[in-house]
């Protein structure tokens, strides 16, 4: 028998003002950290927290495709810088001039400055062959655990701990290199640590490399192309 529906029904309400203010600012703060970690390990209580914050992500299905393989010791977190700089340098190559010259002095990584390293993993297979809500949509499960990341990368902000998502990589390389079974796939190797500064605003715009796209721009109304009231 199926409980009744009100009984697993809670009252909702808005945030107070203050409340509100610091999902905001949580939102607003948030930056990719490269180079700002402190060298002082995340207390275990504290990751365990970062770690229960993203396993509430919502999940299509909720079939709750993530994993989360935590990467500490030196021989390891090596093993992937130089699995990224292989890939680095190869993404370079892919820029000319003094685009190219621009993105090789960025600093892209924090993998060995990082404290902790997490990889966030989906497994498309958990849930079974057909999983509600993916039926006519595959990536959802991949979605879902950008979700999960997402809501470490806030709470982590709340606790005071920068975080930086490294995507420049070969698979299957860090698959190797961490025994990934072939089946699952890699969403983002995270690099976590203690911060005291960051950046006003995103790093990549505060370097010239990019500026925020104004949100007027982006959004429409009833359909492709047409400006919304709103703004």
């Amino acid at each position: 028998m199926l409980p009744d529906q009100n009984s697993c029904l809670a009252a909702a309400q808005a945030f107070s003002p203050d409340e509100r203010a610091v999902v905001y600012r949580a939102i607003e703060t948030r930056r990719d950290v490269r180079d700002e970690f402190l060298p002082a390990p995340l207390p275990e209580e504290l990751i365990a927290r970062l770690l229960a914050a993203a396993h509430q992500a919502p999940s299509v299905g909720f079939m709750q495709p993530w994993n989360f393989v935590l990467v500490r010791r030196d021989e390891a977190r090596d093993k992937i810088w130089h699995a990224f700089q292989r890939a680095n340098e190869e993404a370079a190559q892919m820029f000319s001039g003094e685009r190219q010259a621009k993105y090789r002095s960025l600093k892209l990584e924090g993998i060995r400055k990082a404290p902790l390293s997490i990889c966030v993993t989906c497994d498309r297979t958990r849930g079974g062959a057909v999983v509600l809500g993916r039926t006519h949509n595959p990536q959802m499960d991949v979605y879902s655990t950008v979700c999960a990341v997402q809501n470490l990368w806030l709470a982590a902000r709340a606790e005071g701990v920068g975080v930086g998502w490294v995507s420049i990589f070969h698979e299957s390389e860090i698959k190797a290199i961490l025994g990934i079974p072939e089946h699952i796939q890699i969403v983002a190797w995270l690099c976590l640590g203690f911060v005291d500064k960051l950046y006003r605003e995103p790093e990549l715009a505060a370097k010239g490399w990019r500026e925020r796209l104004p949100l007027k721009d982006l959004v429409f109304e009833e359909g492709w192309g047409v400006a919304s009231s709103t703004f």
